[in-house]
Parts: C-alpha cells; structure tokens; sequence
C-alpha cells in the first residue's frame, strides 16, 4: 500500500497513444499491458518494466479534452479520498472532479491548490 501522501501513481494523458507506446517502448524499454475497467471506455495501457507498472498510458479522446494540453499527470495516494478532498476545499483548493470509482483501481477524485497546480487523489483498491 502506498503510504499516505505519497506519489501512487503516474499516467500520461495522450491523443496518440499508438505513437506514446513506440516512443516510450524505444526510449526506455517499456512495454505495455491493455487494462480495461471501464466497459465501453478507451483502452488503457499500463507501462511495465519487466513485472513492474511503472505507469500509464490514457487516450483523451472526446469533448472534456478540448483545449487540454497533453500532460503527464501524477495521483497521490490517501487513506480516504473523500475526507482529502473536503480538507481541499478548507484548505482554499479546490475538487475539480469529485471522488469517483474505477473498478479493480481504486476511488480518485481531482483536485486543484491555490497556485492552480492540479493532481489526482487515490485511495487504491485492495490488492489480491
């Protein structure tokens, strides 16, 4: 389990995931795992190094991307995201999109600081 506050997880948001695969796979010898747990929803990849995920691969495809640049964007892990997200607020941040599941992943919200800095919360699903 990531311990609370630490960095969890990273994944790079990309309208071309085909060319990130070859990029990443020839630059640093990555290699890539579909994972769908949303049905319906775009394939996602999982970089790997060897056994190790080392991160993610997300396609932005439709209108909430419009104008979004593409980005590698980093989730922190924290024991319960709901009660993060309200110190977020307390604190003068903001919850940009409020806590949601991802099945078999865990329950992520994102949230924005006061300098306007964005990033994602996660509490993980259990493992195993």
């Amino acid at each position: 389990m990531t311990p609370n506050g630490a960095f969890h997880w990273n994944e790079l948001m990309t309208r071309d995931p085909e060319g990130a695969k070859a990029f990443y796979g020839a630059t640093l010898g990555w290699t890539f795992d579909a994972f769908n747990a949303v049905e319906g929803a775009p394939t996602y990849w999982v970089a790997m190094m060897g056994e190790l995920p080392v991160g993610g691969i997300y396609g932005m495809t439709g209108p909430d991307f419009d104008g979004v640049p593409e980005h590698w964007f980093s989730y922190v892990g924290v024991e319960d995201v709901d009660a993060t997200a309200e110190k977020v607020a307390a604190a003068g941040g903001q919850v940009v999109r409020p806590a949601f599941d991802i099945p078999s992943v865990g329950r992520i919200a994102i949230i924005m600081d006061t300098a306007g800095a964005s990033v994602g919360l996660i509490t993980p699903a259990p493992m195993g």
